[in-house]
């Protein structure tokens, strides 16, 4: 009798184990593959980019961990899922190079320099952070305490980190060991809303080239909203994520039409705040564009996150992207010490 309870029991479990396994399998081969492919999806599939890693890494481990107690045809099919998880949801990347050009190097930074004028020494490791990549153009966002004239500048009139050429207006600075010109604040309007951005020519190595540097909203308030309210904050996310999307809309809009026919190579770098698969950064690589990490980088190049109460980076929302007309031999992402974005740097290749 207990022997005939105890087989029951067995199998009882072994279906239920199958089942979660099964669920935890369908559900992020599902989810990833969505992310992938859908440009404008549901609500709560823009909200799942945002979702720290270890929120896909642990349900594909523990569906590997059940499926040890199964067939060997589970354990592969969570073995792969795991594999899955790491690779493509996590945004895996790795590089192909491009060769042959004229090297320069862009770093785009958000600084945060709010914050760094709170904390002795804030600009000093700013400064510092610039000074160990050595970029020959350096964007920054977020620079409104950075900029000249200000009670907690450190750039006086001048040069900035050492930068002979400057352009700096509202949160932007653009420097540059190559002469700009034509650089200014543009604002794009729509439906009462206004986006600001700027724009420069760089004179750089016997050619030049177009510059924009930009930052889209800040998903902070959709996703806290989301996470305290539930279901009941989705319409705060979906409000914040339509006016990222709008906001990306419109630049391409304004980008394909202002410097259409102008025969320069473009790169767009800045804090875009969203995701390379969100249909914010699609809508900007339709012109054209191709995403520089992506080309080039190694590894998974998250740019924020180090500074959440989770410790690590897990989201890669700070972007250059490219035109054709220029290569790219490497991309990375320095450190996150000096501000809660780390700077992502790139090696270009300006081809005549």
């Amino acid at each position: 009798m207990l022997t005939r309870i105890s087989h029951h029991f067995s199998r009882a479990m072994a279906r239920l184990v199958r089942l979660v396994v099964g669920l935890i399998i369908t559900a992020l081969m599902l989810l990833t593959a969505a992310q992938q492919v859908a440009n404008v999806g549901p609500w709560w599939l823009e909200l799942s980019r945002y979702v720290p890693y270890p929120a896909y890494v642990l349900p594909a481990l523990l569906a590997l961990l059940l499926s040890c107690r199964l067939s060997r045809a589970w354990l592969v099919a969570s073995a792969a899922t795991l594999a899955l998880v790491l690779t493509v949801t996590m945004g895996l990347v790795w590089p192909r190079p491009d060769v042959g050009g004229t090297p320069l190097r862009l770093m785009t930074y958000n600084v945060k320099a709010y914050l760094a004028a709170r904390h002795g020494g804030g600009f000093d490791r700013l400064a510092q952070e610039v000074a160990l990549h050595h970029p020959d153009i350096l964007v920054m966002q977020d620079a409104h305490e950075a900029h000249p004239g200000s009670d907690h500048s450190v750039f006086e009139s001048g040069p900035v980190f050492g930068y002979p050429h400057v352009h700096a207006v509202d949160q932007y600075v653009v420097a540059s060991r190559f002469p700009l010109r034509d650089c200014a604040l543009r604002h794009i309007g729509w439906r009462g809303e206004e986006l600001a951005y700027v724009h420069c020519v760089v004179e750089a190595k016997g050619g030049e080239l177009d510059l924009v540097t930009v930052h889209f909203e800040s998903p902070r308030s959709g996703l806290n909203a989301a996470r305290r309210e539930g279901l009941e904050g989705a319409a705060d996310w979906q409000r914040n994520f339509r006016e990222r999307l709008d906001q990306s809309r419109a630049l391409a809009g304004a980008l394909a039409h202002g410097l259409a026919g102008r025969g320069r190579p473009l790169v767009l770098a800045g804090d875009l705040n969203a995701p390379e698969a969100s249909s914010v950064i699609r809508t900007l690589l339709a012109l054209g564009l191709r995403d520089a990490f992506s080309t080039a980088g190694r590894g998974y190049g998250y740019s924020y996150g180090q500074a959440l109460k989770l410790g690590f980076s897990f989201l890669r929302i700070d972007h250059i992207l490219v035109s054709p007309e220029i290569g790219v031999a490497g991309c990375f992402v320095g450190n996150g010490e000096a501000s809660e974005h780390r700077p992502v740097i790139a090696d270009l290749l300006l081809r005549p």
